[in-house]
Parts: C-alpha cells; sequence; structure tokens
C-alpha cells in the first residue's frame, strides 16, 4: 500500500505542458494490501494540489499530502507542505512525468491512470484559499496567511478538501473532505472523509456564502454545530 501511495502522490505533482487541462479533480480506486478498497481523489487548483486516500466504502481517512507546484516542460517540481505518513518530505522537492488527455491521467513509467471528475467547474469556488480572518462579536478578525500555521481549503468544481498544517514544524493537524455545490447563495458540503472523525463521513452541511472584494465570506454552523463566520482568501 506504500509503494502505491508514493506513486499517486508523485503522479499527481506531475504535468504535461497542458497544464491548464489538469486543473479539476481526479480519482483512481485501488485496494490496500489486506484488499480494502480505497478511493484517491486529486485536486488541482493553479499551482497548488492535494491528494487524500480514504476507504471506498466507510469513508475511513488513510493519508493526505499536498504542496505547490511549478511546470517545467513536461516535468513538475513540487514542493511539499504537508504529508501525514512522513513528515520528513515537507519543504523537499519532488518532480515526476506523466501524460494526459482530456479524461486520463497517466504515469508515464508505470501506466497506472486517474480518471477525470471535473475540469473546475460547475462550482463557484473552484481554488485553493486560505483562511484570512474570522468575524466573531461582530468583528472581523484578520489573519496573517504568510505565517507558518495556515488553514487551507483547495476546491475542484464538484470537490473539496480542508487542511491544517504547519509548514514550518510539519505538523499536521486535521483534514476532511467530500463534494460540493454552489446555488442561490447557498454552499454545501457532503463529508466523504474526515480525520478526526468518522462518525462525520455522510453529514451534509449548509453554509451562506459571498465573495466580497475577493475574498470568500463563509457563515453557518460547523461540523459541531458551532456559529462560525469565516473569511477565505486565494492562495498566491
Amino acid at each position: 500500500m506504500k509503494n502505491t501511495i508514493l506513486f499517486i502522490s508523485g503522479l499527481i505533482f506531475s504535468m504535461t505542458m497542458h497544464s491548464q487541462s489538469l486543473i479539476g479533480a481526479w480519482e483512481m480506486h485501488h485496494t490496500s494490501e489486506s484488499g480494502t478498497p480505497l478511493k484517491s481523489v486529486v485536486i488541482f487548483s493553479d499551482g497548488y494540489q492535494v491528494i487524500s486516500t480514504f476507504e471506498a466504502k466507510t469513508g475511513k481517512f488513510m493519508s493526505t499530502n499536498g504542496g505547490t507546484w511549478k511546470l517545467m516542460g513536461d516535468t513538475i517540481t513540487e514542493k511539499v507542505e504537508f504529508h501525514t505518513t512522513n513528515a520528513e518530505r515537507v519543504g523537499t522537492e519532488v518532480s515526476f512525468k506523466i501524460s494526459v488527455n482530456d479524461s486520463i491521467l497517466k504515469a508515464v513509467d508505470s501506466g497506472m491512470e486517474l480518471k477525470r471528475i471535473d475540469n473546475g467547474v460547475p462550482g463557484k469556488l473552484q481554488g485553493a484559499w486560505l483562511m484570512s480572518g474570522r468575524k466573531r462579536d461582530g468583528k472581523i478578525q484578520q489573519r496573517d496567511t504568510s505565517r507558518p500555521r495556515k488553514t487551507m481549503k483547495i476546491l475542484s468544481g464538484t470537490r473539496f478538501q480542508w487542511i491544517a498544517y504547519n509548514t514550518e514544524t510539519k505538523q499536521f493537524m486535521g483534514t476532511g473532505g467530500g463534494t460540493y455545490t454552489t446555488n442561490d447563495e447557498k454552499y454545501t458540503e457532503t463529508i466523504e472523509f474526515f480525520s478526526r472523525d468518522d462518525k462525520r463521513v455522510g453529514a451534509k452541511l449548509e453554509f451562506d456564502y459571498d465573495i466580497v472584494e475577493g475574498k470568500w465570506h463563509h457563515s453557518g454552523l460547523s461540523s459541531k454545530g458551532k456559529p462560525i463566520y469565516e473569511i477565505w482568501s486565494i492562495w498566491k
């Protein structure tokens, strides 16, 4: 299983010169060494990516990793920002090559494949976002997104994932993800995996959202039923 996850981890950090065609989400179904069905989902945004693996039937979280990437010819060099199975990879760079068409992302050397889920639509929040503030007692509290302790939410056209991590200490604090929709200023998540509590799998959460001066304002009730008002800024 470790070799499979390492391969997929490397695969998602690779692009051809047609990099824009990879924006969106991709998936792969495979099995663990014990035969448990697994699902791996990759989300690509402009310059940032993440992969997560979880049990296909139960949603039990297995692993996640991700970071930034840059393209040179048909090779992507990725700098790891978080990694649940090997924290020592944080801060390191890896490079890989792939081939890709409109529906299949394939490893050049191994032939393993991921199938496209979406191309960045129809959801209106595609991209990588960092939490940059909260509203408490009617007042906005700003958060410096350049500090090493980060909370990111990365979205394709149909998939979302949030990640809490620290690039300085290499600590990973938690993640969750699944599918989402944006309709009539309502943002709705359906959870498929949650590292902190498997019982949240299957829950549907609805929030109000708005884009104000380029920032995503997000309000409603958290997975614990507590009121939240968050502000997210696009990752740069």
